[in-house]
């Protein structure tokens, strides 16, 4: 009989311990040596991009070949042209008028905690900004995606081999439990942690430091100055991406009463198709379970496939499922985070009414996190920008691909830090410059200051020795009057 339990937290040490003998080997390697091998990997990693992304796919049933395949590129090719330059091992700097040199010392071994929704780009990207900056890496990876996961990672170490550097730089847990994954926790330097709430809430509770990412509810407001088509074109792109899965996707409309049955009919004209009545109760019922947590059977499906699990009929076409929501809370299942093709829709008057609904939105479970605007007027992106409780603010651009870097000049990333509002240790797209110490190397500058005052118990002294001269004098006056 053998204790599943056990032999998972077994092999989490016995992965750490091997992974330490590796990153002290690969800590002596020199940036060109370092650059070597994170390259060697990218592009073995993009060359498997489609295969990867058709077996996450097969073993998940989440989301979309093509769309998959993207995300590998992101976290290979794409990474790899972001942080190719990037000083990360050695001599940073060294300020000669300062007098100050700083130096990068890696962090050690990290632990990677790797989700089903964006399992093989993920641990593509956390290799390589691992690697980058020095680290090794043990990934615990979701059950429903270990396959997919474990070859990604055996890919990973192939390459290692052919570099001539030790495989166990990066290696994966065959046996994941929950106890399995709060040993290795504690067991490593760092948390890298992308998954669900509890797993995230597990690593800051650890013990050891972490850096996570929340969930993301994020609000799009498309207000009365924007181009309504180009606005609706770009939501859908991105919440139809990859059927939703990523955290950054669009999950409810925010528009102003002046344009929304034009922003209506744009969305249906594009594959929006708005449920009323018992088409939406039976949407309803199938989108969370009896605790309020999302079904896991709709996450990353497309619309079709939610209908037919609701038990209705839609037009031929449909591409996300859209519903006039009424509120915000745990009462209305639109109004929270939905990883796939479902969409809230809300109407105000304006758009400082809209800066509420995006404020609830947001503290709906996405806080911290991203929020999308579409807008010409500056005045209004500035406000929102000012006062928005997000990490990221997205500008006239699909939601999803700009929070990753895809569509703008963020860097490409999948840990989405929420900042402290969020829950998170960080608001970065998690780079490899967050997974490194800085040493500080600090010389004399020769302004040594002026020598201090006698101490109090010298000046106590002297003044000791005048009212001793002073008695004396007195004394002797005294003396002579006599």
């Amino acid at each position: 009989m053998v204790d599943k339990d056990l032999l998972s937290m077994q092999e989490a040490r016995a992965l750490v311990r091997a992974a330490r003998t590796a990153q002290a080997e690969f800590a002596q390697l020199s940036q060109e040596r370092v650059d070597a091998v994170v390259k060697a990997i990218a592009e073995a990693a993009a060359a498997k991009a489609e295969s990867l992304a058709a077996l996450a796919v097969e073993e998940t049933g989440f989301g979309k070949v093509q769309d998959k395949k993207t995300k590998n590129l992101l976290a290979s090719e794409q990474l790899l042209k972001a942080i190719k330059d990037m000083k990360t091992v050695g001599v940073l700097c060294e300020d000669k008028a300062r007098k100050v040199v700083e130096v990068a010392v890696p962090m050690g071994v990290i632990a990677g905690i790797i989700p089903s929704t964006n399992p093989t780009s993920t641990v593509i990207y956390k290799t390589i900004i691992s690697l980058k900056a020095g680290n090794a890496i043990v990934f615990t990876p979701h059950p429903s995606a270990k396959k997919c996961i474990g070859q990604t990672v055996d890919l990973i170490r192939s390459v290692l081999v052919s570099c001539g550097v030790s495989e166990d730089l990066v290696s994966y847990m065959h046996v994941p439990t929950v106890e399995g994954s709060g040993e290795l926790m504690r067991e490593v330097d760092l948390i890298l942690a992308t998954g669900g709430p509890g797993m995230v809430k597990a690593a800051y509770s650890s013990g050891t430091p972490a850096l996570g990412v929340g969930a993301g509810n994020v609000p799009v407001f498309i207000e009365r100055s924007a181009d309504i088509d180009a606005a609706i074109t770009k939501i859908m792109a991105s919440k139809t991406f990859d059927n939703g899965t990523v955290c950054a996707s669009e999950q409810a409309i925010v528009t102003e009463a002046v344009i929304a049955d034009k922003v209506k009919a744009t969305l249906i004209a594009q594959g929006g198709y708005f449920l009323e009545g018992e088409k939406l109760e039976k949407v309803k019922r199938v989108m969370e379970r009896g605790n309020g947590s999302m079904n896991p059977d709709i996450v990353g499906r497309d619309a079709q496939y939610i209908a037919k699990l609701a038990g209705i009929e839609v037009p031929a076409g449909t591409r996300v499922l859209v519903s006039d929501e009424k509120g915000i809370g745990r009462k209305y299942p639109f109004s929270k985070e939905k990883l796939t093709a479902l969409l809230g829709f809300y109407v105000v008057e304006d758009w400082r009414e809209a800066c509420e609904v995006c404020h609830a939105l947001l503290l709906n479970g996405g806080v911290g996190h991203s929020l999308a605007i579409h807008s010409r007027n500056e005045e209004v992106i500035r406000e929102f920008g000012l006062k928005k409780p997000v990490s990221r603010m997205l500008v006239n651009t699909p939601s999803t691909h700009g929070a990753v870097g895809i569509t703008t000049s963020l860097f490409p990333s999948f840990t989405l830090g929420c900042g402290t509002v969020g829950g998170s240790a960080t608001s970065d797209n998690v780079t490899p410059m967050n997974l490194f110490n800085i040493r500080r190397i600090a010389y004399d500058l020769g302004n040594m200051p002026a020598a201090a005052p006698a101490s109090c118990c010298a000046q106590q002294g002297s003044a000791q020795v005048d009212v001793n001269a002073i008695v004396a004098m007195i004394t002797e006056q005294l003396r002579k009057l006599s």
